[in-house]
C-alpha cells in the first residue's frame, strides 16, 4: 500500500514539474514577445522620426543592406525560382491539360506561387542567408562592446544597425519574392511547352491574368514586405537586445532562426484566412 502511494506521489510531482515548465515556458514566450514588439515599435518610431538624419551615413548603409539580402540572392533566388517553376508548374499546367480542366491553370497558378510559396520560399531563403548573418554580425558586436562604444558617442544604435537592415530586408524580400514568380511562371511554361502541352503562352498569360485580382498585388506586397520587416526585427533583436559572450552567438542565432520561422508562418495563416474570408 505504501509502495503504492509512494508510487502515485512520484507521478503528481512529475506532472507538477512538467506544468510548472510549461507554464515557465508560456511565460518566457510571452516575454519575448512583449519585448520583439517593443522593439519593432522602437524601431518603426527611429524610422520614421530619423530617416533623413546623418543621411550620407546611414543612407550608404541601406543600399549596403540591399546589396547583401538582395543583389547577391538573386543567381540563388532565379534558381530555386526556375526548379520550382519545371518541378511544379510546368507538371500542374501538363496534368490539368490532360484532364481537360485548363480553365483552372491561372487560378491554382496565383494561389500556389503569387500567394502562398512564392513569398513563403523567398523570405525563408532570406532567412536562410541575410537573417542569420544579421545576428552573428550584430551578436558579435554586442559581445565585443562595440555597441556601447557606438552609444559613448552619442550614437543611437538602432538608428545606425538596425534601421538599414529592416528597411533593406523588406524591400529584399518584396523583390525578390516578384523575380522568383516571374522566373517561376515562365519556367513553369517552358517544361509546359517541352511536353507537348497544347496550351499557346498568350492563352497562358490570359488566363493569369484573369485569376489574379486587384487584391492580391496589394496583399502579395504586403506580405513579402513583413516577411523582410519579420526576419530583421527578430535577427537584430537577438544580436543587440541582450548583453552576449561570444560563446552565445550561435545559440541566439538558432533561437533567431526558429522565431523568424514561427512568426512567418504564422503571418502567412493570418493572409490565408484573408483571402478565404477576404
Amino acid at each position: 500500500m505504501m509502495k503504492t502511494i509512494s508510487n502515485l506521489t512520484g507521478e503528481d510531482a512529475g506532472a507538477v514539474a512538467g506544468v510548472e515548465r510549461l507554464g515557465a515556458q508560456i511565460f518566457d514566450t510571452i516575454g519575448v514577445l512583449r519585448e520583439l514588439v517593443a522593439f519593432a515599435v522602437i524601431t518603426l518610431g527611429v524610422t520614421i522620426t530619423k530617416f533623413n538624419v546623418s543621411k550620407r551615413v546611414v543612407h550608404p548603409l541601406i543600399f549596403s543592406q540591399i546589396w547583401n539580402a538582395g543583389v547577391r540572392l538573386l543567381p540563388m533566388i532565379g534558381f530555386i525560382g526556375a526548379i520550382f517553376g519545371l518541378l511544379i508548374v510546368g507538371q500542374t499546367v501538363g496534368l490539368l491539360t490532360k484532364l481537360g480542366a485548363e480553365g483552372y491553370i491561372g487560378t491554382i497558378m496565383v494561389t500556389v506561387i503569387v500567394r502562398e510559396l512564392g513569398p513563403l520560399l523567398t523570405a525563408l531563403i532570406v532567412l536562410a542567408r541575410a537573417g542569420t548573418s544579421n545576428v552573428v554580425e550584430l551578436g558579435t558586436i554586442r559581445a565585443l562592446g562595440e555597441v556601447e562604444a557606438l552609444e559613448s558617442l552619442g550614437i543611437d544604435p538602432v538608428h545606425y544597425l538596425v534601421m538599414p537592415r529592416v528597411i533593406a530586408l523588406s524591400l529584399s524580400v518584396f523583390c525578390l519574392a516578384t523575380y522568383l514568380v516571374f522566373v517561376a511562371i515562365g519556367s513553369g511554361y517552358i517544361f509546359a511547352f517541352i511536353q507537348d502541352v497544347p496550351l499557346t503562352f498568350a492563352n497562358y498569360l490570359d488566363q493569369l491574368s484573369n485569376a489574379l485580382r486587384w487584391e492580391d498585388f496589394v496583399l502579395f506586397a504586403l506580405k513579402t514586405t513583413l516577411f523582410g520587416a519579420i526576419i530583421a526585427v527578430v535577427s537584430c533583436y537577438h544580436g543587440l537586445a541582450r548583453p552576449l559572450r561570444v560563446e552565445e552567438v550561435s545559440r541566439v542565432t538558432a533561437r533567431a532562426v526558429v522565431e523568424s520561422v514561427t512568426a512567418i508562418v504564422l503571418l502567412d495563416a493570418l493572409f490565408l484566412l484573408g483571402y478565404v474570408f477576404g
